[in-house]
């Protein structure tokens, strides 16, 4: 009878937890009405979507910044991680050669700040705040967090930010940059449009993670890995690589998306742990 009792309530509580309730708002403009209206570029693209779980109090959100190499795409809700308990933001933002460096990573500053200023009125925490995205997606995760700078502007602390976890990123100087320079998408280089150039002890947490290093777009896993290496170099500690066998630079999300949830689910523990 016990077993029978303790099996019925872990299937209502899986039953509760599926069919839990979510809803999308979409196309928030997270710029100002005054800059909206001074370009109509700007206006079109600087909006994101809002998912996330009705009738919650203090839940964690993923925010998600697309690939594309900042010249294309859209943003976009992963539905590996919806109904998941978070919410998601699906960010759009400007794109190369439309606009120059560093205006789209001045974009995902300001999505990244709506949400840290806004999120709370949905019942979200402004404590647990993750960042993610792939390719490109994941270069402006890392810029907006390891240069304090382009959040410091909202009066955000970029250590504020709960877990950083970039799929594929691109750590030096992105290869769009390089070309609105003129430059090879084989040249490298590291400068201040590089995230390697703000490697910091104090960094957030860091979950990083690319395809097979033989399969990857460029040199990314390598990159990744020097980035790995000059964070524990620097002090920190809460700094993990993962390199996904058998998969390719546009394939590699499939493997990483249950790594991302893993590592939020963790960290949300700490967090709230830490608070008791």
């Amino acid at each position: 009878m016990k077993k029978i009792l303790f099996s019925l309530l872990i299937f209502l509580s899986c039953q509760t937890f599926a069919q839990q309730a979510y809803e999308t708002v979409n196309a928030i403009h997270y710029y100002s009405d005054v800059i909206n209206k001074q370009d109509s570029y700007t206006d079109a693209q600087c909006v994101l979507d809002l998912y996330y779980p009705r009738g919650v109090k203090d839940f964690a959100t993923i925010i998600w910044f697309h690939g594309g190499g900042l010249t294309g795409g859209h943003r976009e809700i992963p539905q590996q991680l919806m109904d998941k308990g978070y919410a998601v933001v699906g960010v759009g933002y400007r794109f190369s050669p439309k606009v120059k460096a560093p205006a789209y990573i001045e974009d995902a500053a300001a999505a990244t700040a709506w949400v840290f200023q806004h999120i709370q009125e949905y019942g979200g925490s402004s404590r647990l705040i993750f960042l993610s995205g792939h390719s490109a997606g994941g270069y402006l995760d890392m810029m907006i967090t390891l240069d304090k700078h382009y959040l410091k502007k909202y009066n955000i602390d970029a250590n504020a930010v709960a877990g950083l976890i970039p799929f594929s990123g691109q750590c030096i100087t992105h290869f769009t940059v390089r070309q609105e320079r003129g430059m090879a998408a084989t040249q490298p280089v590291i400068d201040t449009l590089a995230p390697l150039y703000f490697v910091r002890k104090d960094a957030p947490p860091m979950l990083l993670i690319t395809g097979d290093r033989n399969l990857e777009l460029y040199g990314r896993y390598e990159e990744n890995a020097y980035m790995h290496r000059m964070l524990l170099l620097n002090g920190s500690t809460t700094t993990t690589l993962y390199e996904l066998q058998g998969y390719d630079h546009g394939g590699m999300p499939a493997g990483a998306y249950p790594l991302l949830l893993k590592e939020v689910d963790k960290r949300v523990k700490e967090i709230r742990g830490s608070n008791k």
